[in-house]
């Protein structure tokens, strides 16, 4: 026993506590990135996903935080017109690039994009906490040319999670909005 007591006292005298993460350096950059067709100049920590940049730095707080790993949708957003999962890339990468969030979709007039309401025509959404990401990603769906059949819908959106089960409603959704949609 006082053999394992000299080790543990040697060991821990010999560690040597690395720094946290808060005193780690951290390299910053000017970006500019064109979300909803304005464009916003951030100085950002490199590692700033593009979620939490149209979060907690612009301030556009329909892309929902879900589960933060891509496994869930919630935080679905266009990017050049495709279906991108912010929580898993970095706002530096979106320089230059086209985003549209929910928030970008309604139109100069107010109106509602036809995928939004197709959305509430029938009723796909109940707790609404996945329907930005739902709306988004079904606009990309439908875009991709993946909205043929209820099956390719079914396939396509499948990385959208919706824990109120609200799956054949969006399926119902995107095929009433799918013919507008392409000319919207």
């Amino acid at each position: 026993m006082s053999d394992a007591k000299t080790l543990l006292t040697k060991s821990t005298e010999a560690v040597e506590v690395p720094p946290t993460k808060s005193s780690e350096p951290r390299e910053f950059s000017a970006l500019s990135i064109r979300v909803n067709r304005q464009t916003y100049n951030l100085a950002l920590d490199n590692r700033t996903s593009l979620l939490d940049a149209l979060r907690d730095h612009i301030g556009l707080t329909g892309t929902k935080k879900g589960c933060d790993h891509g496994q869930c949708g919630a935080c679905t957003v266009l990017i050049d017109g495709e279906r991108v999962l912010s929580c898993l890339i970095f706002a530096v990468m979106a320089q230059g690039r086209d985003i549209t969030t929910i928030e970008g979709l309604v139109s100069s007039d107010g109106s509602l994009h036809p995928m939004q309401q197709a959305f509430i025509d029938h009723d796909a959404f109940q707790c609404g906490y996945c329907t930005p990401g739902q709306i988004l990603s079904a606009i990309g769906c439908v875009d991709e040319g993946h909205a043929g059949s209820a099956d390719s819908i079914r396939e396509y959106m499948s990385g959208n999670l919706c824990r109120c089960a609200a799956y054949p409603n969006i399926v119902d959704a995107i095929m009433q909005a799918r013919d507008e949609t392409r000319k919207a």
